[in-house]
């Protein structure tokens, strides 16, 4: 399939995905902080498969082939299944709160944790552009090197990053308080995925051992 249709495809699933775990727990339509979230996931994620498709349809390929079947090694496959458990709990709890009101969140609030949403894809769109090897599965192409500009002269893994930012506004974006207690385990699940990926890399990757002497933390700086 060639690559634009096949873009429209991916994105067309996605929405369906994502609309079907946000209106069907949440029982109705009338969910305005899903409508909103639903637009803010669009914008930024579609940024760096635009920028892909024009500058490097290859890795724009790679990124529509993530999940845990794409995955070469087994514990790799438990994590990335592990963290697709954690976000769609974090999604589903979030819009059955919204049904049941178990804790309304104040509109402010929401909106905050929209900006935290499209802060983080944004994160991960900026990285997608300055490192051409970031890819949804863990592997080094061949060819590859070390890159250590830009995010990666902050931390290691800022599309990780990212994806944290992220999950912390996806709960508030949706009114729920109760979708945070997925937040812990997706890190977990991620800081999990950063050490086995990191042995992959010092094995594999020439100069990134010392990269990482040269950078030291991992996911947030000053602190891992």
């Amino acid at each position: 399939m060639k690559a634009i249709p096949k873009l429209l495809l991916f994105a067309l699933v996605e929405f369906v995905v994502f609309g079907s775990m946000l209106f069907v727990p949440a029982g109705t339509f009338n969910y305005w902080q899903a409508w909103v979230f639903l637009v803010v996931v669009a914008v930024p994620a579609w940024i760096p498969s635009i920028y892909l498709l024009r500058t490097n349809p290859d890795a724009l390929q790679a990124r529509m082939r993530g999940g845990p079947a794409a995955e070469t090694r087994l514990a790799q496959k438990i994590v990335i299944a592990g963290l697709y458990l954690s976000l769609a709990a974090m999604v589903v709890v979030s819009a059955l709160d919204h049904r049941f009101g178990w804790s309304p969140v104040p509109a402010e609030i929401c909106l905050a944790g929209d900006v935290l949403v499209a802060t983080g894809l944004g994160v991960v769109a900026l990285v997608i552009i300055q490192n051409s090897y970031a890819a949804a599965t863990v592997r080094v192409k061949e060819g590859q090197r070390v890159v250590s500009t830009g995010l990666y002269g902050l931390v290691r893994h800022p599309m990780y990053t990212g994806n944290v930012i992220m999950m912390i506004g996806i709960p508030l974006a949706l009114g729920s308080y109760w979708g945070l207690v997925f937040v812990a385990p997706g890190v977990m699940v991620l800081a999990w995925r950063i050490r086995d990926e990191e042995k992959l890399l010092q094995r594999e990757l020439d100069g990134y051992r010392e990269y990482s002497q040269q950078v030291r933390y991992r996911l947030v700086p000053s602190v891992w």
